[in-house]
């Protein structure tokens, strides 16, 4: 391969593809899947020029498979069961079921199988086409910058640490795998964080990172895990009800932060009754206006007379450092709270960074879609279905 690999482990990807892909192992196994690549801005120069760079590194991450240390980390994991440990034994990504081609300058990329085959490219696909893509753009200039804002960033924060705290601790994670400018960076930004703020960061959801750098690997459930309860024979209203049910029964009392937005958050709160608002430790926040959202859930605990001083709100949509610490102290009184934090911190190198997603479009030869509090990242590949899903969710 003419450029250096990207991916040289199949850990480097974000904890929640393992948790959701073990329940989706366990449960339905069965499930046919595709998932579609989507750049949502106009790059610097065509995705299509990558194509053949963006093949070679698809044959290299087909290539490789969970080492002994690898699947030993998993397995330490308290909620990874040893079946699904002996399943990855035995993994490799098969290279007939992901496709890249370019038309009219754009970067087309489908992964279409058996899901527990495929649901495991997304993050990796995304990580290749950043760094394959910020490679071509002045990369020496950027880490320099990249650097300087990072040194910025701690000594925000190590200001910030000297105001009073509030009744709950700051806790932000790095979430940044998928919109990493490159592997070598987002490496240094956690090192970095965890060496000059560990009063703070307190994580990373790239599972490689956690292992090797001692620290906690962060996650819980994404969109696709509640999309494809939408084509598993479920009544439409009732697929939110369902997916949370799966998730409790499988992990029966870990990874407790539940995801809202699949369609709005309106809509989950009418499915999160108190059965839900018991079992599950707090709630993701991905879409939407988020203090709007923060005190939507703090009502909805409140009227469920569960005390929200027990539960966690989670901001993970887009987040800058100081738009997390003015979540803070706008929350932090009054319920537990945690900030993942991507784009920010591992590609705020002075470029303007891609906007590509990889996400789940159909399932079982039904289409899928998600309604976003936030109109951009409303995602569907069928507007029928997805003026269905509206009609159903009454939402606008």
């Amino acid at each position: 391969m003419a450029a250096a690999p990207v991916i040289l482990s199949l850990l480097d990807t974000d904890l929640y593809k393992f948790t959701m892909w073990q329940p989706m192992l366990h449960r339905h196994p069965q499930t046919q899947a595709t998932y579609r690549f989507v750049c949502r801005n106009t790059p610097q120069y065509p995705l299509a020029e990558l194509l053949d760079e963006v093949n070679a590194q698809l044959d290299h991450l087909c290539r490789l498979r969970f080492e002994r240390e690898d699947l030993a980390f998993l397995a330490s994991l308290r909620f990874i069961k040893g079946d699904f440990v002996d399943f990855l034994r035995i993994f490799r990504l098969q290279r007939d079921f992901i496709h890249a081609t370019a038309q009219d300058g754009e970067l087309l990329i489908a992964a279409k199988g058996p899901q527990v085959h495929v649901m495991a490219f997304e993050i990796f696909v995304l990580a290749i086409v950043n760094e394959l893509y910020f490679r071509r753009l002045a990369p020496a200039a950027a880490l320099a910058e990249g650097r300087r804002r990072l040194h910025a960033k701690v000594a925000l924060l190590q200001a910030f640490a000297r105001e009073p705290s509030l009744e709950n601790p700051f806790e932000f994670f790095d979430f940044g795998v998928r919109r990493r400018h490159s592997r070598d960076w987002q490496r240094e930004v956690v090192r970095t964080l965890l060496d000059a703020v560990p009063q703070f960061f307190k994580g990373t959801s790239n599972v490689l990172l956690a292992r090797d750098l001692g620290t906690v690997p962060i996650g819980t459930m994404g969109h696709e895990y509640l999309q494809t309860f939408q084509a598993l024979g479920f009544r439409l209203r009732d697929f939110q009800r369902a997916a949370l049910e799966e998730w409790v029964q499988e992990y029966r009392g870990d990874l407790g932060i539940a995801l809202t937005d699949t369609v709005g958050m309106d809509a989950f709160l009418a499915d999160f009754d108190l059965y839900f608002a018991k079992l599950f430790d707090g709630l993701r926040h991905d879409s939407g206006d988020p203090v709007a959202w923060g005190e939507k859930a703090l009502a909805h605990y409140a009227a469920l007379r569960v005390d929200a001083h027990s539960k966690r709100l989670v901001f993970s949509d887009g987040l800058v450092l100081p738009e997390a610490i003015r979540l803070y102290r706008h929350f932090g009184a009054r319920t537990q709270l945690g900030f993942g934090i991507g784009t920010h911190l591992t590609n705020d190198m002075g470029l303007e960074p891609l906007q590509i997603v990889m996400k789940l479009v159909e399932a079982n030869g039904q289409p899928v879609a998600k309604l976003s509090d936030s109109p951009g990242k409303t995602l569907a590949s069928d507007e029928t279905f997805l003026a269905y899903l509206r009609q159903v969710f009454k939402a606008s």
